[in-house]
C-alpha cells in the first residue's frame, strides 16, 4: 500500500465506468489518488469521484477531454500531474470497439479506431515520459487478444491493438530504465452493450472459453494492480486475462 501522507498518483484513461472504474477503486483502495478521465461519461465519471472522496477526501479528480483531439491529449497531459504535483502511473484503458466489415469500413471508422486504440496512448505515453521518468512510474496499456488473431469483422480493431501492442514493446524498451511499460490482453470480461447500454449476453462465447464464465472487471483490475505494485522487474510483456480463450482456434 502507498503512503497516505505522499499518495502516488494514477491517471487512467476511459474510467468512468466498467473496466476503467473497476482498476480506479482497486488502486485507490490501496492508497492512491486517482485522476479519472471520461469523455463522455462526465455524470459516471463525477460520481465514482464523489464515492471515492468520501472514502478518502480530495483523492479522486475528473479530467474531461477527447483523445482523438491531440489538443484534448496535450491538455491531459499538462493538468493530470498538476493536479497533485506527480504522477506515477498511467493507464492507458481508453478504447473505442465496434465492427468495420470490410465493404463497408470508412476512414472515419479507421480515424477513430486507430485513434482511441494506438494514437491517444502513444502520444499521451511521450508527453507524460518526462513525470512518469521522474518516479520512476510505469504504464499500463490494455491491448485485446485479438491483437494477435484478427477478429471477424472487426479488421480495423484488431489492427489498431496490434499496434498498441507493439508500441507497448517498443515504448518498454525505450524508457527503460526508469519507466516500465506492460500490456493487459482482456478476453471475454463482460458482456458487450447495446446502443442502449444493456448487456447482450451470449451463451455460445462461454463455449469459447475454457474457465467457462466471464472474467469480470476485478480479472483486469487486480491485474494492473501486479503490473503496477508487485512486478517491479516486468516490463515489455503483455499478460492475457482470458480464461484461457486465447488457447483456443
Amino acid at each position: 500500500m502507498t503512503s497516505l501522507a505522499h499518495p502516488k498518483v494514477a491517471l487512467v484513461t476511459g474510467a468512468a465506468r466498467r473496466i476503467g472504474a473497476a482498476i480506479c477503486r482497486t488502486l485507490h483502495a490501496e492508497g492512491w489518488n486517482l485522476i479519472i478521465h471520461c469523455h463522455q461519461s462526465l455524470a459516471a465519471a463525477e460520481a465514482l469521484a464523489t464515492t471515492l472522496n468520501q472514502e478518502r477526501p480530495k483523492s479522486a479528480q475528473v479530467i474531461q477531454a477527447d483523445l482523438n483531439k491531440m489538443m484534448d491529449v496535450q491538455f491531459l497531459a499538462s493538468a493530470a500531474p498538476a493536479v497533485w504535483g506527480r504522477l506515477d502511473a498511467l493507464v492507458n484503458n481508453a478504447s473505442t470497439f465496434y465492427p468495420t466489415p470490410i465493404p463497408d469500413a470508412t476512414e472515419n471508422q479507421w480515424d477513430d479506431l486507430v485513434g482511441s486504440n494506438l494514437k491517444a496512448p502513444f502520444f499521451l505515453s511521450q508527453a507524460l515520459y518526462p513525470e512518469l521518468s521522474q518516479q520512476h512510474g510505469c504504464i499500463i496499456n490494455i491491448s485485446d487478444i485479438f491483437a494477435v488473431r484478427p477478429m471477424p469483422r472487426h479488421t480495423i480493431y484488431s489492427i489498431a491493438k496490434a499496434g498498441n501492442a507493439m508500441m507497448t514493446k517498443s515504448l518498454a524498451l525505450e524508457m527503460a530504465p526508469n519507466v516500465r511499460v506492460n500490456g493487459i490482453a482482456p478476453g471475454a470480461i463482460l458482456w458487450p452493450e447495446n446502443e442502449m447500454g444493456e448487456e447482450v449476453i451470449s451463451v455460445d462465447k462461454l463455449q469459447q472459453i475454457p474457465l467457462g464464465k466471464l472474467g469480470g472487471t476485478q480479472a483486469i483490475a487486480g491485474s494492473v494492480k501486479f503490473l503496477i505494485m508487485e512486478s517491479p522487474y516486468i516490463t515489455g510483456q503483455i499478460i492475457s486475462v482470458d480464461g484461457g480463450r486465447s488457447l483456443q482456434q
